[in-house]
């Protein structure tokens, strides 16, 4: 029997709502088709939004939405997605898929959205093809109120009001599609444009996210702590998990139990990272102001058969929502440091929580998951330990058993355990200590690894409420399945 210790008088930090953010490219079906359908759309809408889709991310709580990319995000210029569609600019989306982006979605439809849903903005500039003017001036007219010409023109564009914009991103993935650039030169290009980047409303902090590593590349972090610390308030890590190899990454629904094993063993391996990247930034920034922000984050299989290998559409099995539950514990361990990630991506692409097929829609495992650890969202992050064994042999194994626990305000504590597993159940003691315990309510996401929801059976995986364990008077005695994910809501 294993044993889990939670202990409500060891408060640590607030785990940030945007540790559960999401990241909407243009890319493949995610905008188009996905997110945004159109106005003259049969498919039900308000504005061009998807109502379904829209409904169920803010069911989900939906805390936060990145966009325009991306590798998109450094060919994107934004001024090519304002006025008047009919006469917007017609480009090639030269890295997903060579099709023709025809700006439909831009800037008053990207924060159209995120009213309807309820989140905050996350807009990521174009430093690696744009200016530094271009990027300044797409702050004055998302922000500013109102007098200069460009914010008149975001006026005579129909928005009269200035837009609620909480983080901005200077460039993504530089050290790649972003521009192959050394931290070096990046440091000082981030710090030419930071310079200029500021948001005129001042009752909204505009938080400038720069670019970080990709992976274990700690170098990166030590050059940008080093150089930058002063100019940014978050430093984004990208880190997606691959079962086999770039060349052959390995199917979404269609695995070994080796692969399985690897799968999850690779994915722990954010643990470290996070470890190791915050460990540098300790150095430069104690008081950890600066946020290690993963924004870009998830497992990337090869694209489903039949369809465009430039728009990255996968499936999404029982095994993807292991490695998100893993993920999001690991984060909520590390909201000290980690105050934002953002999965990769919101619908049709990569490790999503929705895919759609004309007017059809499913939700895939990991949505559940994020809808399973929305109560964490702003709770205080409680001291907690399981004991659990290392399953896997390749990449140093994994924990079978992984956890996090929060304080609500209401004074319940929230616990969410991922008994990661293919094949063995965990039985667990759990002990809140200093705790009189009233009532328990459990929820709970279990199946077999290679469960999914399909458009044939579109509720073949879904959350049911869980009642197998037994209440004692500061804790309680619970057997998890294999492959499932638990949340507890206890007072």
């Amino acid at each position: 029997m294993e044993k889990y210790l939670i202990n409500p008088g060891q408060k640590l930090s607030t785990i940030s709502k945007d540790i559960y953010g999401h990241f909407s490219e243009h890319l493949g079906r995610c905008i188009y088709d996905g997110l945004y359908v159109g106005e003259d759309s049969p498919i039900p809408n308000v504005n061009g939004m998807r109502t379904d889709l829209v409904e169920a991310l803010r069911d989900m709580g939906i805390p936060v939405l990145r966009w325009p990319g991306g590798c998109f995000a450094d060919l994107y210029h934004w001024r090519d997605g304002i006025g008047p569609k009919e006469s917007r600019k017609k480009t090639i989306n030269a890295h997903w898929g060579g099709v023709v982006e025809d700006n439909s979605f831009g800037t008053h439809e990207f924060f159209e959205l995120c009213r309807q849903l309820g989140c905050d903005a996350y807009v990521a500039g174009n430093l690696g093809s744009g200016t530094v003017q271009e990027m300044s001036e797409w702050a004055e007219y998302i922000t500013a109120p109102g007098g200069s010409t460009v914010a008149e023109s975001r006026k005579a564009n129909g928005q009269e009001t200035p837009w609620k914009m909480k983080y901005f991103g200077v460039g993504n993935e530089n050290w790649g599609c972003g521009g192959d650039m050394t931290a070096e030169f990046y440091s000082d290009q981030y710090k030419r444009y930071a310079c200029f980047l500021r948001g005129y409303d001042r009752t909204t902090r505009l938080n400038r996210i720069a670019c970080g590593p990709s992976g274990g590349d700690y170098h990166w972090t030590e050059v940008m702590m080093k150089n930058a610390r002063r100019q940014m308030d978050g430093l984004a890590l990208h880190y997606y998990t691959v079962t086999n190899d770039w060349a052959k990454k390995g199917k979404a629904l269609e695995f070994s139990d080796e692969e399985y094993l690897r799968t999850l063993s690779r994915a722990y391996a954010i643990e470290e990272l996070i470890s190791r990247h915050s460990g540098i930034m300790d150095r430069y920034d104690p008081e950890k102001r600066v946020a290690l922000v993963v924004d870009e984050w998830g497992v990337w299989h090869d694209v489903e058969e039949g369809t465009n290998p430039g728009f990255l559409y996968q499936q999404n099995a029982m095994r993807d929502a292991m490695v998100a539950g893993m993920s999001l514990n690991i984060f909520n361990k590390h909201s000290d440091r980690v105050r934002m990630a953002n999965i990769a991506q919101t619908v049709n692409v990569l490790q999503s929580v929705a895919l759609t097929d004309g007017e059809d829609m499913i939700l895939t495992p990991t949505y559940f998951v994020f809808r399973l650890y929305k109560d964490h969202q702003e709770n205080t992050l409680l001291g907690s330990h399981i004991t659990t064994p290392k399953i896997g042999k390749e990449e140093g194994g994994f924990p079978q058993l992984t956890e996090s626990a929060s304080l609500a305000p209401d004074g319940s504590v929230v616990a969410t355990v991922v008994n990661a597993s293919p094949v063995e159940s965990a039985e667990i003691l759990t002990c809140v200590a200093d705790f009189e315990i009233s009532d328990i309510k459990a929820e709970i996401l279990a199946g077999e690894a290679h469960d999914h929801n399909s458009f044939e059976d579109k509720n073949a995986v879904g959350t049911r409420a869980f009642e197998d364990f037994e209440k004692q008077a500061n804790g309680f005695a619970t057997v998890l399945p294999p492959c499932s994910v638990v949340k507890f809501v206890i007072r």
